[in-house]
């Protein structure tokens, strides 16, 4: 996802930086490289061991936790000795893998949340008909598409070179022997940006504005009630401040995705008609910029989700490994 830096005779030029930046800019993505596998890999512990958790919202939830996962462990650690050696050693098969994998599981990220803010909006909206429309085959249905569709766009894209129709001659004049040259033409920059970020960045804004309001209006209805509830009022008071909790939670989780992803897809979609006049070493910035959405999502669950506190602390401790402590409640239900 980035041009060459520099080049000599066509042949990539290794980073001119001095040694104390290089470590200390290893250091860094090093460690976002860890907090990133390690958070995404205790949320996908904590979702598969305890048996409470498994509910239709969740099994999207370890399936976007699994993309970033994978983001982290695969993607990430190439992508840093890109970013500070400014060559690529791994050569130009795998170049087009790791370009396609990284697009792939970016786009995948943002088709789990927009499934999820669907997921959240039967929950709250219409939650007596959310069982039998978000089912598990309805979300694994969605799971495959969240896949799938990322996958056969972004290999296809690269492998068949739909990104550099329109702009062959800029590729050829920036290409250089050792780097990992990927650029998009006006068109495809455009059409990837609005396939891979906004329109289902609208959606998703759309959908939970109209969550919020009808939040809003069911909790002014609940509040007009008297204090006097029966058992069956006071249940469907406690379901309905969860739902609208976990909607606020993944309306936050979607909020910082935008905020992550939107300056990358931006210049995406306005570098090729500025002449690609952007630095590279800006466009790099912003790249790891969107990687730091897969880093704070597992932040998100820990600091609003008590399940997560409860269910880090039992993996920290080993408690997993006891017998049936996959029945462990970790809210009331």
């Amino acid at each position: 996802m980035q041009l060459c830096y520099e080049s000599v005779n066509g042949s990539c030029i290794r980073s001119s930086w001095s040694n104390s930046i290089r470590v200390s800019m290893y250091i860094f993505m090093v460690c976002i490289i860890l907090a990133t596998v390690a958070g995404n890999l205790t949320v996908i512990i904590s979702i598969s061991h305890f048996k409470q958790l498994h509910t239709p919202t969740n099994f999207l939830i370890l399936s976007m936790a699994t993309v970033d996962f994978l983001l982290g462990f695969l993607i990430m650690p190439c992508s840093m000795v890109r970013s500070v050696e400014h060559c690529w050693y791994f050569g130009e098969l795998f170049c087009k893998i790791h370009t396609s994998t990284d697009i792939m599981l970016s786009t995948a990220s943002i088709f789990h949340l927009s499934f999820i803010s669907i997921d959240r909006y039967y929950a709250v909206c219409d939650p007596l008909r959310y069982k039998s429309k978000i089912n598990t085959f309805v979300i694994l249905v969605m799971i495959f598409v969240s896949w799938m569709v990322p996958a056969a766009f972004a290999f296809g894209m690269i492998f068949l070179g739909l990104n550099l129709q329109g702009a062959e001659d800029i590729y050829h004049h920036i290409h250089c022997a050792g780097g990992c040259v990927v650029i998009f033409s006006e068109t495809s920059g455009v059409v990837a940006s609005i396939v891979s970020f906004y329109i289902p960045g609208f959606v998703m804004l759309y959908i939970y504005r109209k969550i919020y309001s009808i939040a809003k209006r069911q909790a002014r209805s609940i509040d007009a009630m008297s204090q006097k509830k029966t058992q069956f009022e006071m249940k469907h008071h406690i379901s309905f401040c969860r739902e609208r909790k976990a909607a606020k939670t993944l309306g936050i989780i979607m909020g910082v995705f935008l905020i992550c992803w939107s300056p990358f897809f931006f210049f995406t979609a306005t570098n090729p008609f500025m002449n690609y006049v952007i630095p590279p070493v800006l466009i790099d910035a912003l790249v790891w910029f969107g990687y730091l959405n897969s880093t704070f999502n597992p932040i998100v669950y820990a600091f609003f989700y008590m399940w997560f506190r409860k269910a880090l602390k039992m993996i920290l401790f080993g408690n997993v490994f006891q017998q049936d402590s996959s029945r462990t409640h970790l809210f009331s239900e």
